[in-house]
């Protein structure tokens, strides 16, 4: 186990060769995990020329001892705080250059290590962590195989049991409920149950609005396994079909289909998001798709790439994407189909295989 995060933090360290950065202090709690195996938090990874150390606290302290055994942890004592430990690591290392995460420090926190290491420069840095994270190994796609599983088998219960005076905050809560029954650690987000007129928020939170109150409802989840997170969307139709929901509906589902079939490796992203786009754009609702294709999933549900109008970067074999386009009529409602993607060697790997098709969404 340790040493496919020692391998994980070795290439890191190639990373920031490149970039001159002899040390690199890691805030992110997704990254510390990512390249220890920690699940706790309030905890840094400090990377010195000659050693790893994780800067934690006491409450943590068996913890650290099964999860990340063999690598050297900086425990701080009561009444210290990890900036204490930091400067202790510092005082004893021989690096003048300190590499840390700009995005994740706030700005009161940067000036606090500034003030203590006086004679270290620190140098901002961004994605070096995320550029590895990019790319799914094998037992991190095993872990999202099973947090989509988990994730459909709790949305089967929840649309066998499927009550019109249900509300959609019971539903809500059911499927958290059940997710945890199949296994998953916890809900991946909070579940978004929006119905008729209140789909066409894209993240609405779930209200005592009832599922009978219109003819559908848009239910978007997602299940943790091994901290890994799925995200996925379906309707459910509950009452009539209606010739504006039957084609809302094949436009939303025939953009799907084209965004994923172009999914392979070196293709770009943006070519991707165009391909649902065009789709939606021709039908006359392109104003009506105000958000990104999709986004990577991993240890967080919003990571690294981006399926948008403006990125460049190619798909590349091991990253796992969302494909969620959508449709959005303010007063009516709104059509959103979500799945998780596999980019393989030869093209892609669709992870859920829920029904897609209108007829398959009816709730009898």
């Amino acid at each position: 186990m340790s040493g496919r995060f020692d391998q994980r933090r070795d290439r890191l360290r190639r990373l920031m060769r490149k970039q001159g950065l002899p040390a690199l202090l890691v805030t992110h709690t997704g990254n510390v995990r990512y390249l220890t195996g920690f699940t706790g938090d309030d905890s840094y990874l400090l990377l010195l020329p000659q050693t790893d150390v994780l800067l934690s606290d006491p409450r943590f302290t068996t913890q650290l001892e099964e999860e990340c055994p063999g690598l050297q942890c900086e425990i701080r004592a009561p009444g210290t705080s990890i900036l204490d430990a930091l400067q202790q690591c510092f005082r004893t290392g021989k690096s003048s250059i300190l590499g840390v995460e700009g995005a994740s420090l706030t700005l009161v926190t940067y000036e606090a290590i500034k003030s203590r290491l006086e004679s270290i420069d620190l140098v901002s840095t961004s994605g070096l962590v995320e550029q590895l994270r990019l790319i799914k190994d094998r037992e991190e796609v095993a872990h999202l195989r099973e947090a989509v599983s988990i994730a459909q088998r709790s949305f089967g219960v929840i649309r066998a049991s499927l009550q019109s005076q249900d509300t959609e905050k019971e539903v809500a809560d059911l499927l958290e409920y059940q997710i945890r029954q199949f296994g998953g650690t916890q809900s991946a987000f909070e579940p978004i149950v929006a119905v008729g007129p209140r789909a066409a928020l894209p993240h609405a939170r779930p209200t005592s609005c009832q599922i009978g109150e219109a003819d559908f409802v848009l239910v978007d989840w997602g299940a943790v396994s091994g901290g890994y997170r799925s995200d996925l969307t379906r309707i459910l139709v509950t009452g009539k079909i209606s010739r504006k929901l039957e084609r809302i509906y094949e436009i939303v589902l025939k953009a799907q289909q084209r965004a994923i079939k172009a999914i392979r490796p070196g293709v770009t992203l943006n070519k991707v998001d165009r391909s649902a786009r065009s789709v939606i754009a021709k039908a006359g609702f392109e104003k009506n798709f105000g958000h990104g294709l999709g986004h990577g999933i991993g240890l967080e549900i919003h990571e690294a790439p981006r399926l948008a109008p403006k990125q460049t970067q190619t798909l590349q074999p091991g990253m796992v994407v969302t494909v969620e386009p959508g449709i959005y009529l303010p007063g009516w409602g709104g059509i959103r189909i979500e799945d998780d993607v596999l980019v393989t060697r030869t093209g892609h790997e669709v992870l859920s295989d829920l029904e897609r098709s209108l007829g398959g969404s009816i709730v009898a």
